[in-house]
């Protein structure tokens, strides 16, 4: 058959294709298109060895191998072909984190049983029975049902989750508990209704989502900043900007940063579309993951509520993303393929012709310079909406209250608590530290009992009665004598955890219903809302909580918001200490007063006069931002500089280090570029997970193709054994 002489959309049966796997290659695989021929973007079948694995047709074959002896594409898998769009965004992706092209595929095929032929299935509901006898693994099977709200599994699913035999379901099944249905594998989502009234708009928010309005309807890609103040009903007006693009008949994508912010943001969507989404989330089932993937390249799921992750859907016309909390750390994966959401965000619209809306109150400094610079459309939420005001913020300065030592609630703090109580209001406790208690001492001989497979600190948590590695998982009993001197008896916690907190707020107010929030406390994401869903109707008094509950979760109740350590985030050398301190200060105090009672937020500082803490007290955001920026510029860093960070690890520390001098010796590529290098050290963390870890920093001007450099210059290093290199480009963490 002959060759094709361009790149054509379709591919004779014979012809040779170019077809890239998810497999770590880094190259396009030549095969033999199928019986039948296939299109440019299908997704395949591929012989690869013994292995049958899954690839997708780029484009004509290299032609550098016998077409006689290549081997033919198995089958075309039954989905929707991979459209130029995404394969563009991929490989754009690609080009800007340096990261291969498989494993960009591996990103965008993360759904299970994509291969399966569609068919019927039997899956599992509840029934309306009661089993005649019950045991504890009945009872697991059951609460997985509740828990997930009715939401259908197949047999193996459910036995897998509740960790029970096929047996045990076969049995309920029998008993009338669940039933069993055949359902097509893969359905549509119900239909989302634009026309539906929506709630009734303030004036400021009626303006702000009439212009958002204009910008869906004018199909063509734009990026704008929704920077309002916490509570002023920014998802209203987005959720209007989502209206507008159902009304194009186009698709829409809204990002959280938070798997427990999507049940009450759920329901909001529901109230105003009359339909619930798809859900793209670790805590969705595999089963509604391969079907929110099905129908998305299929067009039959308008709107994706989603993980960072969700950027990588096959989307059939996207036409507008909502990154909510655009600020948050949590939009950057750390791990695998090295990305920023937002900003791929971004470039995905820009691929599609699609609207991006960052919304936050407190935005990264990134987008309020990209908005400064007019990169970026700015609209302003300048009031809370309804009848709820900004919470009063106040210092409490920690070096003036007489504080016992081992406590850490000041007088000033449980006085205010004591108020709220007394009204039946609801306080929140803020630290952002897990467990009990972030280090464990030897009161003998000082050891600190230390992960035996990172350089970390073992937290202390109380309520799993083990000591964990926050760096890796591991965990161990809490020791009774000292791993070093073997004294007994001398073992001490030290320094404030949440659950410590919370044991001294149980000694404060013994009457008070305690609800402590911290990730490491749920067995699941759905168990973690469930809980939130329940403090919201006002099932706790005092709520202590880490980082997540500053991540626009309502209690209508919460008048008081108390920061137990407002310093702690201004330590260390991170060029991004002063934001992050900023945006997680201003986040939680926002979590007050957002009803119809005013809110207070007290925050305990040993140093109140430090700027970043006069800024948040002074509520003068510009200011702060402007002066951010200004010691950002002059010292060339992200936003008006580039930066890449270089991790080398491996087994053996001398190795490791033999590269990281050998990639500084070897500098030219980086040089011709006017980048500096700095290093190589010891990363912050040292060793994870047993392997050594040793960074280096690339710093450059704006404006230089820092990955073409970098590429170049890493191009000759051959990588032996297990040593492992990893580039991330515009790092937000330097651990």
């Amino acid at each position: 058959m002959p060759e094709p002489s361009d790149d054509p959309e379709f591919f004779q049966a014979g012809a040779r294709v170019g077809v890239l796997t998810s497999q770590p290659l880094d190259r396009l695989l030549d095969y033999k298109a199928p019986e039948g021929g296939c299109f440019r973007g299908a997704f395949v079948e591929v012989p690869l060895g013994p292995r049958k694995v899954l690839g997708v047709v780029w484009g004509p074959g290299a032609g550098d191998f016998d077409l006689a002896k290549l081997r033919a594409v198995i089958r075309v898998l039954d989905v929707a072909p991979m459209r130029d769009e995404m394969r563009n965004f991929l490989s754009k992706a690609a080009d800007y984190t340096l990261t291969p092209m498989s494993s960009m595929l591996r990103l965008a095929t993360r759904a299970p049983g994509l291969s399966d032929p569609p068919s019927m299935r039997k899956v599992l509901r509840l029934g309306s029975q009661t089993p005649d006898r019950m045991t504890d693994a009945r009872e697991r099977v059951l609460a997985v049902m509740e828990e997930f709200g009715g939401l259908s599994f197949t047999p193996k699913e459910l036995s897998d989750m509740a960790g029970v035999t096929a047996s045990v379901v076969k049995g309920l099944v029998k008993q009338g508990a669940l039933i069993e249905v055949e359902t097509p594998r893969d359905q549509p989502y119900p239909h989302l209704d634009p026309e539906l009234p929506s709630k009734t708009l303030t004036d400021d928010q009626a303006a702000a989502a009439a212009t958002l309005d204009e910008t869906v309807k004018s199909g063509a890609y734009g990026t704008t900043l929704l920077k309002g103040v916490t509570g002023s009903g920014k998802t209203e007006v987005y959720l209007e900007a989502v209206a507008a693009c159902l009304r194009a008949g186009r698709q829409a994508l809204v990002l959280l940063p938070e798997i427990a912010l999507t049940a009450e943001f759920l329901k909001r969507v529901e109230a105003r579309f009359g339909a619930t989404p798809a859900e793209w989330h670790s805590g969705a089932t595999m089963t509604e993951r391969r079907r929110v993937w099905r129908m998305v390249g299929q067009g039959a799921a308008q709107l994706v509520i989603g993980a960072r992750s969700a950027l990588f859907l096959p989307y059939r016309d996207l036409g507008l993303i909502i990154v909510d909390e655009e600020h948050d750390t949590s939009y950057k994966q750390e791990d695998g393929v090295l990305y920023n959401a937002r900003d791929m965000a971004v470039l995905r619209a820009a691929m599609c012709s699609a609207q991006v809306v960052l919304a936050s109150a407190t935005p990264s400094l990134e987008s309020w310079a990209n908005a400064q610079a007019g990169k970026y459309r700015r609209l302003d939420l300048t009031s809370r909406f309804g009848a709820s005001v900004l919470p009063e913020m106040r210092a409490v300065d920690m070096r003036n209250e007489a504080l016992p030592s081992g406590t850490w609630i000041s007088p000033t703090l449980r006085q205010a608590m004591q108020l709220r109580l007394e009204r039946g209001e609801q306080s929140l406790l803020f630290l952002n530290r897990r467990g009990f208690a972030p280090v464990t001492i030897c009161r003998a001989c000082g050891t600190q009992v230390a992960c035996d497979n990172c350089d970390a600190r073992m937290v202390e948590h109380r309520f799993l009665k083990r000591l964990m590695c926050h760096q890796c998982g591991e965990t161990k009993p809490v020791p009774t004598e000292c791993p070093s001197c073997k004294v007994e008896g001398k073992m001490a916690p030290v320094g404030p955890g949440i659950e410590r907190l919370g044991e001294e707020a149980a000694g404060l107010f013994p009457e008070a219903r305690i609800a402590v929030l911290s990730s490491d406390l749920f067995a699941s994401a759905r168990a973690l809302k469930s809980r939130i869903e329940e403090i919201a109707a006002g099932e706790a008094d005092i709520i202590l909580g880490t980082q997540l509950v500053a991540k626009g979760h309502n209690f209508p109740l919460l008048t008081l918001v108390g920061v137990i350590d407002a310093d702690l985030g201004l330590q260390g050398s991170d060029l991004r200490a002063g934001e992050r301190t900023f945006q997680l200060m201003r986040q939680v105090a926002g979590r007050a007063g957002r009803a119809e009672r005013p809110g207070e937020a007290l925050m305990q500082s040993f140093q109140p006069e430090h700027p970043v803490i006069r800024a948040i007290l002074s509520g003068d955001e510009e200011e702060f931002w402007r002066a951010e920026a200004e010691q950002r510029r002059v010292a060339g860093v992200p936003p008006y500089g580039r930066m890449a960070g270089i991790v080398l690890s491996g087994p053996d520390l001398a190795q490791v280090f033999d590269l990281g001098n050998h990639l500084a010796r070897n500098n030219g590529a980086l040089v011709q570029v006017g980048a500096q290098l700095f290093g190589p050290a010891p990363a912050p963390i040292a060793r994870i997970r047993g392997r050594h870890r040793v960074r280096l920093l690339i710093k450059a001007d704006k404006g230089v193709a820092l990955q073409d450099a970098i590429s170049r210059w890493l191009a000759p290093v051959p990588l032996k054994g297990d040593l492992r290199l990893n580039v991330d480009i515009d790092p937000q963490n330097f651990f």
